[in-house]
């Protein structure tokens, strides 16, 4: 029996083939007992079950984000899910450029590879990017949470703003007496701003308040809207409100900012309130008014959802948490403030080792930066970078390159606009593979499969992020993190992610100028037209060899080949036939010298050949044979006309300081009373 069981292991192909196929209950139930081979299995299933997610988001660093993501990376963990989180920092550079580069990030997961995916679409301020993300989910078939954004037909989670934002609004009414209101808003198009901003305005209708437009200001939910809100609303001509109502938590501590180096107090002068809840007790010069919503709650339930649909568990699609308003000090309720000093010396301790850690990380970072900016090539690039990796020990990372990341192309067109690479290529140069402690080495693996399989099978629960790699709108390739130690909820992490793509963009650079330089070289010593050495070339791959001949007093030979009638050719047959026989000339050339001979085109229609240490007997072999393989192109019938060249040389050991072309000169002369003897003979026979 256990044989059996054994065979029909070994015929598992499918990673998810025990979760998808036999029903949970099947697996845990009393149908196996404690034998070797279920102990097998249990450990085949815990290895193998872990189901793969896709999560899109933006802006991590933020703390909505961020609260949200400790949810899902928690329950990851918890149901055995493989999330990879696919991230883009846009918009805080206001760089559209750099914005696309960015939003690529979103095009790399092929959605038909994953089992589910987690959405926060309201993080992204672009709809064509959203809309094309939603489109290629719903084309893959799988199933998706959707986290405060309501889309159809995929699960949700969300919350009831209108309410939370009403009772907001009510208690500045009723509570405080406020008459005039500020309101810094989200993006105008983004669902939950939209739904925050109606509430708002359906209690002030309600109680007969107006309020002018200019009181309205559309931010983007960062902490730069909330400080430009307050420069606007000042700047306004409108006398203070009595308070500023905010859409979220960070636009709020932004703007308290604002208003106190404005002199203007809070709640003194303005009551300012937030919405999320996202700044912890004590963690602000003021406690915000806020509403107290589960992030992380929402994040842990995205997971769940999907982990009962992959079970076939009921579930209901919508799900709306619940909420509950904070009303602190600075809406005015001060008697509401903490004051537990126990707290406030844990809240320090906090902060006291999170600065710890974010300064060490730095000094490493900085370290990182001064090394990559100082590499002079790809591989001192890749051993700093290694090194960086090492130090910071995340379970897994891949650094992921297009194939053609570095190539020439932009030098390769004489000047000419060609279009920058702006998509991930259909296989991924993997210079970096770190796992477990150990690099691997890794070629490439395909952009489908996004990262490699390397190192022993781990359990399920692993939380990835992708990070784009680009310059621009170009794109150059990915990183992955996976159980990274460095805080990504950290602006710092951004910073290090640009200072990432743009040391890589100089490395490309300088791999660029150097493919320049050197074709810049060729072009210098070599003759464009027939692919042979010009008189440039010639002296710089002679000078050498010439001069030992010179201190050690040996024979060179000088050759000189001149092609016969190549004016009778252009003028009968034209320009480009008789280019065509300059090109079978330097190819005679090629075929002909084989003892280390440096040949090439002198000039139009003439050649010339060296060779230290030669004979009479090898130069006459060597004009035997440019003979030959001239009258070999003639017997093949493949021109119109006949090749015909005539050659000369001259032997004799060269003296100090005599230059090399007072053989040329000796060769040449050799070569023209060839040619005249040709001519005579054409006459006599005539």
């Amino acid at each position: 029996m256990y044989n059996i069981y054994n065979c029909m292991i070994k015929q598992v192909s499918h990673v998810n083939f025990l979760t998808k196929i036999i029903p949970v209950p099947l697996i845990y139930g009393s149908f196996f007992s404690a034998s070797p081979f279920n102990v097998y299995i249990k450990e085949c299933y815990t290895i193998m079950s872990a189901f793969k997610v896709a999560l899109i988001i933006e802006e991590i660093n933020q703390s909505y984000q961020s609260a949200i993501l400790q949810g899902i990376t928690s329950a990851a963990a918890e149901f055995s899910l493989d999330v990879s989180a696919f991230v883009s920092f846009s918009g805080a550079i206001d760089n559209p450029k750099h914005d696309k580069g960015e939003f690529n990030i979103f095009n790399l997961p092929d959605f038909s590879t994953f089992d589910g995916a987690i959405l926060l679409t309201n993080t992204i301020a672009y709809k064509p990017v959203i809309d094309d993300i939603l489109t290629r989910i719903k084309a893959a078939g799988i199933p998706a949470v959707s986290i405060d954004n309501d889309i159809p037909y995929f699960y949700h989670i969300g919350i009831d703003n209108k309410t939370a934002m009403r009772n907001i609004t009510e208690h500045l009414i009723n509570i405080h007496g406020c008459r005039t209101f500020n309101y810094i808003s989200g993006p105008d198009d983004n669902p939950e701003s939209a739904d925050r901003l109606s509430a708002f305005m359906s209690v002030l209708n309600a109680h007969c308040l107006p309020i002018e437009n200019k009181r309205i200001y559309y931010g983007d939910f960062r902490a730069q809207s909330g400080s430009s809100a307050v420069e606007y609303f000042l700047s306004s001509g409108l006398p203070l409100p009595d308070a500023i109502i905010c859409a979220n938590d960070v636009m709020a501590a932004s703007a308290i900012n604002t208003l106190t180096k404005h002199g203007i107090s809070v709640p003194g002068d303005v009551a300012v309130t937030g919405f999320d809840n996202t700044y912890n007790t004590h963690n602000f010069q003021i406690e915000l008014t806020s509403v107290d919503r589960p992030l992380a709650l929402s994040g842990r339930l995205a997971c769940k959802m999907l982990y009962n649909h992959f079970r076939k568990y009921a579930q209901e699609r919508n799900v709306i948490l619940n909420m509950s308003t904070r009303f602190t000090e600075s809406c005015g309720c001060s008697e509401n403030a903490h004051d537990n000093i126990r707290e406030i010396k844990e809240l320090n301790y906090r902060n006291y080792k999170k600065n710890e850690y974010t300064q060490n990380f730095m000094s490493l970072l900085n370290k990182l930066n001064c090394d990559l900016l100082g590499s002079n090539s790809f591989e001192g690039y890749l051993t700093s970078f290694k090194k960086f990796v090492s130090a910071i020990n995340p379970g897994e990372f891949y650094f992921c390159l297009c194939d053609n990341w570095n190539s020439g192309s932009d030098f390769e067109n004489n000047g000419e606009d060609t279009p920058v690479p702006d998509d991930y290529t259909d296989n991924m140069l993997i210079p970096i593979a770190y796992k477990n402690g150990s690099f691997y080495n890794i070629d490439r693996v395909s952009s489908r499969e996004l990262i490699p399989d390397v190192g022993a099978p781990s359990e399920g629960g692993k939380m990835y992020y992708y990070i784009p790699l680009h310059f621009g709108e170009r794109c150059l390739g990915y990183m992955v993190i996976m159980n990274a130690p460095v805080p990504l909820n950290n602006a710092m992490f951004e910073t290090f992610c640009i200072n990432i793509s743009n040391s890589l963009e100089n490395i490309r650079k300088l791999t660029c100028l150097e493919y320049a330089v050197s074709r810049m070289g060729k072009l210098y010593v070599q003759d464009t037209f027939s692919g042979i050495y010009n008189r440039n070339g010639f002296v710089q791959a002679t000078a050498d060899k010439y001069q030992e001949c010179i201190d050690l007093e040996r024979e060179v030979m000088l050759m000189f080949i001149d092609l016969d009638g190549l004016k009778t050719i252009n003028d009968t047959y034209g320009h480009s036939v008789g280019d065509e026989a300059i090109c079978d000339i330097a190819n005679v050339l090629i075929k002909s010298c084989q003892k280390n001979e440096i040949f090439c085109r002198f000039g139009g229609d003439e050649f010339i050949v060296f060779a230290a240490d030669y004979s009479e007997r090898e130069a006459r072999e060597l004009t035997t044979s440019i003979e030959n393989n001239i009258a070999a192109i003639n017997e093949s019938k493949k021109n119109q006309y006949e090749l015909s060249a005539s050659t000369g040389y001259t032997i004799a050991v060269p003296k100090p300081g005599e230059d090399i072309f007072r053989f040329v000169t000796a060769a040449d002369n050799v070569m023209y009373a060839e040619k005249r003897k040709k001519k005579l003979s054409r006459y006599l026979k005539s």
